[in-house]
């Protein structure tokens, strides 16, 4: 029997206490999923507060813990920033964030509960890392050995199709019925082993050859798991699922321990999540758990990638977030046309007491780099008038839905647009964190500039020490090092140096924060040689890695992109950016700029932007998903998550020949459509 959960007027009461501001209350749709403890799906619209209704839910929980059989919670979302924000809402004290609870990604929950364990009890020992850098590097090494129980020339023929393929990072491990197969991706196709097209006289393996190709491909990743302790992300899932076929009785133990499970952001998960989480805890309906998925399939775009054939298969009992807190309803009204799953009791009500039209700025070829500043003057317009109501509260920003132009000859870019020819100086490199660097230099540069602690620079300075450790093979008997097993090594077999190296981590860390950086990485480089003489005699291999300057990211590249896609117009910020990197995320007012995205038919019927996909939409008719391509229902989800950022303000950017071919005769009531002037040129 599922824990029973009561939620009284005063459970309610006391959440919106906590979560929300003074005088504010839940809505009855927000109420009613609050108080609902069963199996149930979650269909929110922008800005409706799903995540706090969540919140609300898990403060009440936590108020009834612990649970009279034991079992914990289980919440669970696609990314680290998501699991951040409910960390931070609920408070780090909160009962909820210890055990039998669990909060974090799928990808954590997968490596802890099941990946870990049946890695332990099948190789006798610890996971390294899971982690595709790690994992890569690995295999790099790995292709140089040859495998026990092989023939050469089956190593040589294996090596050879993954380099003409450029498939040796990519091949993924499946269980299929406890027989383990290669497949292209994780969920990709079976890998077909083919020889590669490069003799003129082409003969293609035998199938002895291609069955003796497979063998050794499944080793090569199996000794590379087993011996190295490396995994690439994927690889747990398939631990996951070899764990689960070899123990069925696993997932009945997993569904005792969670009576709820809460999966935010459901909308994200890819096939092989999607399909973990419903086996686990849905269990055609048979589990005890109660499992509630929580998101808006109408935004499935994660990551640069945007999900057409969604697998998030509705449950017999949907319960709906229809008000949006965002959005006014002059927006809501348009961005509604766009949503691509509407289903029965779909309704996008914008609460936001806005009441500025959106608007649609038309330019031709000469003002199409005064888009921009033409969209910055309308926003200065409608501060100065007291109608932008949230501009100290959010950020404006400009989006598009493709940036940049990569292998296009300049003659193939003649009147096709992206977000670079709005704003030529756009850039999408940005600093990321990252465990491993190409060289020694960037584990000191690049450490959390959030957290500039001197933990974090220690941290990122023993990384760099690990990687020079792994380049010169030095391991803990066949195992790389991890900075845990590494200091304990030390402090064993030789005190002084423990002691030395915890001095200079300490004093290292203490010159970077200080901004000496450049003096501490040359402090770095003399030492590391003789800490490596303790493990070794053999002359380094490292010496590219201990002198290369060339950062993979430049000095202060954060700062230097933020120049490149910062706006700053009288103390106005306004960024320019991609829709992919805006999601959830909350303006207070938005330029939408048209893309180009492939070519669909030719002449006038000719298809490349949103303005020509999605015109009915425009025109204010719902978009028909049953009669929608393939590429109309990519647009439309890109568009609808593009234009439901802001509060007050939306303006869309479309091309004149669109325009005038398309829409023309967009209604003026719910539009206010504007040409952008040519730039005012005065004569010197």
């Amino acid at each position: 029997m599922p824990q029973v959960i009561n939620v009284t007027d005063e459970d309610i009461h006391y959440a919106e206490s906590v979560l929300l501001p003074a005088g504010m209350y839940f809505n009855e749709e927000r109420v009613d999923y609050i108080k609902c403890f069963d199996t149930v799906d979650l269909q929110a619209v922008p800005g409706s507060g799903k995540t706090t209704a969540l919140l609300a839910k898990l403060l009440i929980l936590e108020h009834k813990l612990p649970f009279e059989d034991g079992s914990g919670i289980l919440v669970l979302s696609h990314t680290n920033a998501a699991v951040d924000e409910i960390k931070r809402k609920l408070g780090n004290c909160s009962k909820i964030f210890s055990y039998p609870n669990f909060i974090g990604t799928i990808q954590s929950f997968v490596d802890e509960f099941l990946a870990r364990p049946f890695y332990q009890m099948k190789f006798k020992k610890r996971i390294y890392r899971i982690d595709n850098e790690i994992y890569a590097e690995m295999v790099d090494r790995y292709m140089g050995r040859n495998l026990k129980g092989f023939a050469l020339q089956v190593g040589k023929n294996a090596k050879y199709f993954m380099m003409g393929f450029s498939c040796q990072y990519s091949f993924r491990l499946k269980d299929r019925n406890g027989d383990i197969i290669l497949v292209k991706s994780i969920n990709g196709d079976e890998l077909q082993i083919v020889k590669p097209r490069q003799t003129r006289n082409y003969v293609d393996f035998t199938q002895a050859e291609k069955d003796g190709i497979k063998q050794w491909l499944i080793k090569f990743k199996i000794t590379i798991m087993e011996e190295a302790g490396a995994l690439h992300y994927d690889d747990a899932y398939f631990l996951a699922e070899r764990y689960l076929n070899t123990f069925p009785k696993l997932k009945e133990v997993i569904q005792k321990r969670f009576s709820f499970v809460f999966v935010d952001e459901m909308q994200d998960m890819d096939n092989h999540q999607y399909d973990l989480l419903e086996r686990l805890f849905y269990d055609e309906g048979a589990s005890p758990a109660v499992i509630q998925r929580i998101g808006d399939k109408n935004q499935a775009i994660y990551s640069s990638t945007v999900k057409i054939t969604d697998v998030w298969q509705d449950r017999a009992v949907i319960k709906r977030l229809s008000d949006s807190m965002r959005l006014s309803g002059p927006i809501a009204n348009v961005v509604s046309n766009f949503a691509l799953y509407r289903g029965e009791g779909f309704a996008l009500n914008g609460l936001n007491l806005s009441t500025l039209k959106p608007h649609i700025l038309v330019y031709n070829d000469e003002t199409l780099e005064h888009v921009i500043p033409f969209f910055s003057s309308l926003v200065k317009t409608q501060k100065d008038g007291g109608h932008l109501t949230d501009f100290e509260c959010y950020p404006i920003k400009v989006v598009a839905w493709n940036t940049e132009w990569k292998d296009v000859l300049p003659e193939e870019l003649v009147g096709k647009v992206r977000l670079v020819d709005y704003h030529t100086s756009y850039s999408k490199e940005k600093a990321k964190s990252k465990n491993d660097y190409a060289n020694l230099k960037s584990y000191l540069l690049y450490y959390d500039k959030n957290k500039a602690t001197l933990e974090s620079i220690r941290k990122g300075i023993l990384n760099g020490i690990l990687k020079v450790l792994r380049i010169e093979n030095i391991t803990q008997e066949g195992r790389p090092f991890t900075k845990r097993t590494l200091l304990d090594t030390l402090k064993s077999i030789q005190p002084e140096r423990y002691e030395e190296l915890k001095l200079h981590l300490y004093n290292w860390s203490i010159g970077v924060i200080r901004g000496n950086t450049n003096a501490m990485l040359a402090e770095v480089r003399v030492y590391l040689p003789s800490l490596c003489s303790i493990f070794t005699t053999e002359q380094m291999n490292a010496s590219q890695f201990f002198i290369d300057d060339e950062t993979q990211l430049p000095q202060n590249n954060e700062e230097i992109n933020s120049a490149r896609n910062i706006i700053v117009d009288d103390e106005m910020l306004i960024e320019v950016t991609s829709v992919h990197a805006v999601k959830g995320q909350t303006h207070c007012a938005t330029l939408y700029l048209e893309s180009y995205y492939h070519k669909d038919g030719n002449g006038a019927n000719a298809k490349s932007y949103e303005s020509q996909r999605l015109v009915e939409q425009f025109l204010g008719n719902p978009l028909e998903i049953g009669t929608a391509r393939t590429r109309t229902k990519e647009s439309a989800k890109i568009a609808f998550v593009g234009l439901s950022r802001p509060t007050n303000f939306l303006c869309v950017a479309i091309h004149k020949n669109r325009f005038d071919a398309g829409l023309e005769a967009i209604d003026r009531e719910v539009w206010e459509v504007k040409e952008v002037p040519r730039p005012i040129v005065i004569a010197v």
